[in-house]
């Protein structure tokens, strides 16, 4: 492998690092077409280093967003249990639908998704933390908000559906290969209350659990090609750490607005697939 191919490899996962980070979605839907159709990577070696970078995102971004508040720990331990039951379900399902069928379901259901958070935008702010009266006291928490100089105090509502979608989000991963997060940040958000920042951060603890169990599957099958894998995990790295710092500067709105236009552009990529 040449130089520019590494290089070439290393920028791609700064992008996906940055993307990964910001949204909380580890970044693996933009990593794996860019390795595949722009530089010719075998596919199960894209999805190979795809899974090591979500652990790379993961790992980086959480150790900062941890330390920030930003991270709710019991919120995303708990749906993490129902995201993994998911993933195992949806491995062993994932031949009862074709691939094609499964991709324009999900691609459907990601522009319902984007255009459900775009009609959150015109909320107002306060509208993400409300809760109702008998949910008061559930996972309550708070964490400070650079961006905005306030700090932010919400409970977690509707716990129940967050496990539901966690379950789903752990389905659609098992059946089509994509990170769970691009469901479950969303989920946290418009169905659990939790504010933009909170549930981007707290999918990005949870992505690198999920991915590590499966990233050893690929190691025992030898499609974890080191110069690959390596070049992508440095340039993730990197990545991350913007990411992350950019997250606290970036108002919550404007990544709910991009985190739409990201769920779009992917959705139509899923529509269109053969």
């Amino acid at each position: 492998m040449s130089l520019e191919s590494v290089l070439l490899i290393a920028f791609g996962g700064i992008v996906t690092g940055i993307l990964g980070a910001l949204f909380g979605i580890g970044g693996g839907i933009f990593l794996i077409p860019y390795l595949v159709l722009l530089l010719g990577v075998p596919m199960h070696q894209a999805i190979a280093t795809s899974i090591v970078a979500v652990i790379a995102t993961s790992s980086a971004a959480a150790s900062v967003n941890v330390g920030r508040g930003f991270t709710n720990l019991r919120l995303g331990v708990l749906l993490e249990t129902a995201t993994t039951t998911g993933a195992l379900l949806g491995g062993l399902t994932a031949n009862v639908l074709s691939e094609s069928v499964l991709s324009r379901l999900f691609g459907a259901l990601l522009l319902f998704v984007a255009a459900v958070m775009v009609w959150s935008i015109r909320r107002p702010e306060e509208a993400a933390t409300s809760t109702r009266s008998g949910d008061r006291g559930k996972l309550e928490t708070s964490y400070y908000d650079p961006a905005i100089g306030e700090e932010i105090r919400y409970r977690v509502v509707r716990v129940p559906a967050g496990l539901g979608a966690s379950f789903f989000a752990g389905g659609i991963s098992g059946l089509l290969g994509v990170g769970g997060g691009i469901i479950k940040v969303p989920a946290m958000n418009l169905l659990c209350g939790v504010p933009i920042k909170a549930a981007a951060a707290t999918s990005n603890f949870m992505i690198g659990v999920t991915a590590l169990a499966s990233v050893f599957i690929y190691y025992a099958h030898g499609h974890l090609n080191p110069l690959v894998t390596g070049a992508g995990v440095v340039g993730v790295l990197g990545g991350s750490l913007l990411g992350t710092y950019l997250s606290g500067k970036l108002h919550g709105k404007l990544i709910a607005g991009l985190f739409a236009v990201i769920m779009i552009l992917v959705a139509v990529k899923m529509l269109l697939r053969p």
